[in-house]
């Protein structure tokens, strides 16, 4: 069905490029014999037409196995207790509105409520066509300076938080999971979700002792549907570990993990003393950090890939 899916957007995409394609040769046909308002009518067919190109030259570079296939997003703050912690929902917050503005379908896997404010950690599964090829643009550290909401001095604070893009392992996927390598914890959910939840032992932390990997799920009331939706993350994660050791750089679907601190970040937003956000990557950079901050990071993804390529091709 997820291929089915897949096929039909780009018979959709095909036709509208076909359609538009005869309406332009049409149009300009009518302003070579010179038709009162022609011109006009051409240039305001092209500015119609030309998200649609951009978004297909775009999904030309996401040429990776798995660039078409939904993406989990982890993220973790760094240090620095409730101010970090805060960040990490902000960073939470933009790629619920990025997945919501692309029309993409969100599921909250995990969360775990700060102490005072904001999160200690949150994964998400994103569903959409390419979520992936466009979210793994995203992974890395993320730097925040701001004037801290915390701070009864008012001072600026800089914070880091984390965002780990994966994708979504298919069904048909044959990868074997021995019951002797994983360590299931049963406990009670914390957080919002009412008594029912907060009062059984509906959460589960799933930990496979021979990669170390930890997943924890609580966001459902049933044991058993938190068990499946865990199990689903850790056979992302290790397919995920599988492939990158078969192909012997670490980097390939992941990247490398690095400290959530100074000097390792990919962007930084920054609100204090002047307002602009940067990928220093690519270095695109946007001065509207607030628009950046409710979802709107095409620009940063789209630099992101040509980028991307210009790596890949010199390589």
């Amino acid at each position: 069905m997820s291929r089915r899916s897949h096929i039909q957007q780009q018979l959709s995409t095909s036709a509208s490029l076909i359609e538009a394609y005869e309406e332009l040769e049409v149009m300009l046909e009518m302003v070579r014999d010179g038709e009162d308002g022609a011109e006009a009518e051409l240039g305001a067919a092209l500015k119609k037409i030309t998200p649609l190109l951009d978004r297909v030259e775009l999904t030309a570079k996401m040429t990776g196995d798995h660039d078409q296939s939904n993406a989990f997003i982890e993220i973790h703050p760094g240090a620095g207790g409730t101010e970090s912690q805060d960040w990490a929902q902000m960073l939470e917050r933009l790629y619920l509105r990025w997945a919501e503005r692309r029309g993409f379908d969100v599921e909250l896997m995990n969360e775990q409520p700060g102490d005072e404010a904001g999160i200690k950690s949150a994964t998400l599964l994103v569903k959409g066509p390419y979520a992936y090829g466009n979210l793994r643009s995203e992974n890395g550290v993320h730097r925040l300076v701001r004037i801290s909401p915390f701070d009864s001095q008012s001072r600026r604070h800089t914070s880091f938080a984390s965002a780990h893009i994966y994708p979504e392992v298919d069904d048909e996927v044959d990868l074997d999971i021995p019951e002797k390598d994983i360590r299931i914890d049963r406990y009670c959910s914390s957080g919002p979700g009412g008594q029912g939840v907060n009062t059984t032992y509906s959460a589960v932390r799933v930990v496979h002792e021979p990669s170390g990997i930890i997943v924890t799920c609580q966001n459902e009331r049933s044991q058993i549907k938190n068990l499946a939706s865990a199990m689903k993350v850790l056979k992302a994660r290790l397919y995920e570990l599988e492939m990158a050791k078969r192909e012997e750089k670490l980097d390939k679907l992941k990247g490398p993990k690095k400290e959530i601190s100074w000097g390792s970040q990919i962007r930084s937003y920054v609100l204090q003393p002047y307002r602009m956000v940067k990928d220093l990557r690519t270095n695109h950079e946007v001065g509207n950090a607030d628009r950046v901050l409710d979802g709107d990071i095409d620009d940063f993804i789209e630099a992101f890939l040509h980028w991307n390529a210009q790596q890949e091709a010199t390589k």
